[in-house]
């Protein structure tokens, strides 16, 4: 994915990217995305002035997270704003400048970093498989969504916590 932007200048159209891309690879090695389906990826590019294009449109992903409580997992559909300007040329002088703008050395401009760190920002960080996920018991394991365990899960005062050992039940 790859746009010039003195091209989408001189030209003075927009430009439409629709792909489909496999972008398993983004998360490997990671523990909290057990599988990731393809991204679609619906974006507009167009030259805005000298040098300038705003590239904006929508990515959609649908990937496969263990639930936060209780481990199983879980179907996210992930849909994400995509909206960046980029600035052919030298480093911004402002700071202003530098939140508008991202400063590309060259007039041909990979958008992939770009597209991976939005998706990336964007995955839940505590997927649930539903808000009244009861998760596992801190004793023993057991999925408590499938019925209680039977441990003692009573809180006890952490500064009586030691007496606890002096009374066997």
């Amino acid at each position: 994915m790859r746009i010039h932007v003195h091209e989408l200048n001189r030209s003075g159209a927009s430009r439409t990217i629709r792909e489909t891309l496999d972008v398993s690879s983004w998360f490997a090695g990671r523990r909290d995305v057990l599988s990731a389906g393809p991204l679609r990826v619906d974006l507009t590019a167009r030259g805005v002035g000298e040098g300038v294009a705003v590239v904006e449109g929508t990515l959609a992903i649908d990937v496969t997270m263990p639930c936060s409580r209780c481990l199983k997992p879980v179907p996210v559909s992930v849909d994400v704003p995509f909206r960046e300007h980029f600035k052919v040329g030298s480093e911004p002088q402002t700071e202003e400048e530098a939140e508008q703008f991202i400063a590309t050395p060259d007039n041909d401009v990979d958008l992939t970093p770009y597209v991976e760190e939005a998706v990336q920002l964007e995955l839940p960080l505590v997927p649930l498989c539903a808000e009244d996920c009861k998760g596992l018991c801190p004793e023993c394991g057991t999925d408590l969504n499938e019925g209680e365990c039977g441990c003692d899960r009573t809180p006890i005062d952490p500064r009586l916590a030691a007496l606890k050992d002096l009374f066997p039940r």
